[in-house]
């Protein structure tokens, strides 16, 4: 088991955002977390990063307990695609996928040449050869996006973290994006903990055949756990969002079969799963 959470409990203050949940991943598989702004998923990730260290229960990467883990070992098991990223200097991509074996090499290591074609390979595998030079400051935030995979990538790490990872992306690239990480979860068996608001994602995982599964979370109520295909109905959007929603199957050229959500309204029109 690559990820285990047994009876999660953190607050801010007075204010109780995680209780007694629950949740597990195994080699290959992805789970992501759903839910209204304000439920708690940037803050599963925190906690399971090591950021917030004053909750109650339990977490294991690799059957290590991440508050019993230095930094540097931590970074070893987990790695982290942000939702935002600003950078500070203007290193060029290929420096910034580089700083990924750091996990490795140390601090004040000094990077040889396993690094740098492991570097030079999650560069190739992400697409983004042709700006590989360039400064990372002069990118756009979709192509940040790209770079911060790579670097994930780079890191070897048996789990990746990801919070809204999509979130600037076009269309093009939050499909080539979300590809990207089905093939690392497929070819290479990482374990995936990822936070979206974009409840096709894990549709559309599920419908790739990759082991996923959705938690929905919602402020001051137990947490829903299941597959995204039992979880993502028209009665459990309408109980967490407040929304009336219709689920429907799509037929793709190639005969592949996937869900979408359609969103319509948070009046009195009754959703439906057709």
């Amino acid at each position: 088991m690559i990820l285990n959470i047994e009876n999660l409990c953190f607050s801010y203050g007075k204010a109780p955002v995680l209780d007694s949940l629950s949740l597990s991943a195994d080699k290959g598989e992805i789970i992501c977390l759903l839910g209204p702004n304000g439920s708690g998923k940037t803050t599963l990730l925190d906690c399971v990063q090591g950021f917030h260290r004053s909750f109650t229960g339990s977490i294991k990467v690799c059957g290590r307990d991440v508050l019993s883990l230095s930094r540097p070992d931590l970074a070893r098991l987990v790695s982290y695609v942000p939702q935002f990223h600003t950078p500070a200097f203007p290193y060029t991509v290929r420096e910034v996928v580089l700083m990924g074996r750091t996990a490795r090499s140390g601090i004040f290591g000094a990077p040889d040449r396993e690094d740098y074609e492991i570097c030079d390979s999650s560069i190739a595998r992400a697409g983004i050869e042709e700006f590989a030079q360039r400064p990372y400051t002069e990118l756009s935030g979709g192509e940040r996006k790209l770079v911060l995979l790579a670097r994930a990538i780079a890191q070897e790490a048996p789990l990746i973290v990801l919070d809204e990872p999509t979130s600037s992306l076009d269309f093009k690239n939050e499909l080539m994006f979300l590809e990207m990480l089905i093939a690392f979860v497929r070819n290479e068996g990482i374990s995936v903990l990822m936070a979206t608001h974009a409840l096709q994602h894990p549709l559309y995982f599920e419908s790739d055949g990759i082991k996923t599964k959705a938690v929905m979370l919602c402020k001051g109520k137990p947490a829903l756990t299941g597959t995204p295909g039992e979880l993502i109905t028209p009665k459990t959007l309408l109980e967490v969002y407040g929304v009336h929603a219709a689920v429907r199957k799509i037929e793709t050229d190639g005969g592949k079969t996937i869900k979408s959500v359609a969103v319509f309204g948070s009046g009195s029109q009754q959703g439906e799963s057709l």
